[in-house]
């Protein structure tokens, strides 16, 4: 079949690998992304959980906290500019506090919500005229807990931690690490059936050529899917936080403090928005050329 250059990009942005490389991942499995993705990994050219096709879209993260609850709203504008002006932080705040009031978390019902300078879809209309941006409310999160973490990374990255037991700073440390961290899962119970297969089946076309036993062979897989995904969850990952020695697994930390972690939230300003456009084909005939002179 044809391998399209839209393909070829596609699987080069979620993989970080060379566009031959790409090209060839998509020609032996017959165009299908998600095995051209497996046969890359297969062959060490991309790691497991490997985030490079995440695009910065511009704006700001609001949080606002009462007690044992923290609400954190993404407000997203079209440049950087407006992303730090004071107009717009003053409005991100607003949204934030209002929505806490309410236990709003439904983007629709925010926009009714009262602030001091009327609803805030008045607040937001008046301010794109203002500025003369684009501007929408994205996504809320609410997070009410015993044992209450947040975090806010400049404007950038904020977290939530649902813990019981523990403290507030242990709290606070746990979401520090997950906004530096980022795991994808909270513990391996949260992974689903088809990651372990997908795991597995990757880890079997890594072992085929090992020469080793049987019985070896698949202890040795079961050992690799379980570093893989255990990597991937908060639970199984080394804490990072304030105090680390750079040796203890959060899962560690948290028994010996009692402490059980139910849940997290974490946002990052843009994460999904499509934002930056490559030319493509630009960059297609740079390498074409720079091959010719090989």
């Amino acid at each position: 079949m044809e391998i399209t250059a839209a393909a070829v990009k596609e699987l080069r942005e979620r993989s970080g690998a060379g566009m031959m490389e790409c090209k060839k991942a998509l020609t032996q499995n017959n165009g299908d992304m998600e095995a051209a993705l497996d046969w890359l990994r297969a062959q060490g050219i991309v790691k497991a959980g490997k985030k490079t096709d995440r695009v910065t879209a511009e704006g700001r993260l609001a949080m606002a906290m009462s007690g044992n609850e923290a609400l954190v709203i993404e407000l997203n504008c079209e440049t950087d500019f407006v992303a730090k002006d004071a107009n717009f932080e003053a409005f991100a705040e607003a949204v934030a506090a209002a929505a806490l009031a309410a236990k709003a978390t439904d983007i629709e019902a925010i926009k009714g919500l009262a602030t001091a300078e009327g609803s805030v879809e008045e607040r937001r209309q008046n301010l794109v005229a203002k500025i003369g941006e684009n501007i929408q409310l994205r996504r809320a999160a609410l997070v009410s807990a015993t044992t209450l973490g947040a975090y806010l990374h400049g404007t950038r990255i904020a977290v939530l931690v649902n813990m019981t037991g523990g403290d507030a700073d242990l709290a606070r440390g746990i979401a520090m690490h997950i906004a530096a961290i980022n795991p994808a899962f909270l513990n391996m119970d949260q992974i689903p059936a088809e990651a372990f297969e997908r795991e597995k089946q990757i880890a079997l076309e890594q072992s085929k050529d090992s020469g080793k036993p049987a019985d070896i062979v698949e202890k040795m897989i079961a050992g690799k899917i379980r570093k893989t995904l255990g990597e991937q969850t908060l639970l199984g990952q080394i804490y990072s936080g304030p105090n680390s020695d750079g040796n203890t697994s959060i899962e560690t930390l948290l028994k010996n403090a009692k402490a059980t972690v139910n849940s997290f939230v974490r946002m990052a300003v843009g994460e999904g928005i499509e934002k930056k456009q490559e030319d493509f084909a630009a960059e297609v005939m740079a390498q074409v050329q720079a091959s010719k002179k090989d």
